[in-house]
């Protein structure tokens, strides 16, 4: 397997690597934005836009609605600081927001553990399975569904 290889960041590096992406893709880091990264990063499992609401809604002690956190979640998917596990209608920070590259998630059906692989040689041959057919791929979403070890 052609793993991808990188530093995961965790805590306050993790909270200064995504402000420094989105900074660097011409956004603003904005308190709003810091909030609901912070809420995400602090799940183990991943979160939808009403948990994430609702994290963000304790600890700023008002309403904070679920459609401003699913705006936030967008560009935070579209910046990389996020991933979208699609099967879940949920969403991940992703450790590593300075490197771009495909992801695979392997999710358990039973306790809802996900786990984030990189495989850039699968990724490749996914993008050129569809390139051959005249698909021009934006972004494979690979996910696979069964159950964890310690589910198992």
């Amino acid at each position: 397997m052609a793993a991808h290889h990188h530093h995961d960041s965790h805590g306050p590096e993790l909270a200064q690597a995504a402000q420094a992406t989105l900074e660097g893709a011409g956004e603003q880091w904005t308190a709003m934005r810091a909030s609901v990264f912070d809420a995400l990063a602090q799940f183990d499992k991943p979160a939808s836009a009403y948990d994430i609401a609702e994290a963000v809604s304790k600890a700023e002690g008002r309403r904070v609605a679920a459609n401003s956190v699913y705006r936030i979640l967008d560009l935070f998917v579209g910046a990389n600081l996020a991933r979208r596990v699609e099967s879940r209608n949920a969403y991940i920070a992703n450790s590593h927001p300075g490197c771009l590259h495909d992801c695979i998630f392997l999710v358990c059906d039973k306790c809802g553990d996900t786990t984030h692989l990189d495989d850039d040689k699968l990724a490749r041959a996914i993008r050129g399975a569809a390139s051959e057919t005249g698909f021009t791929p934006e972004r494979p979403v690979i996910e696979v569904r069964g159950k964890c070890a310690a589910c198992d």
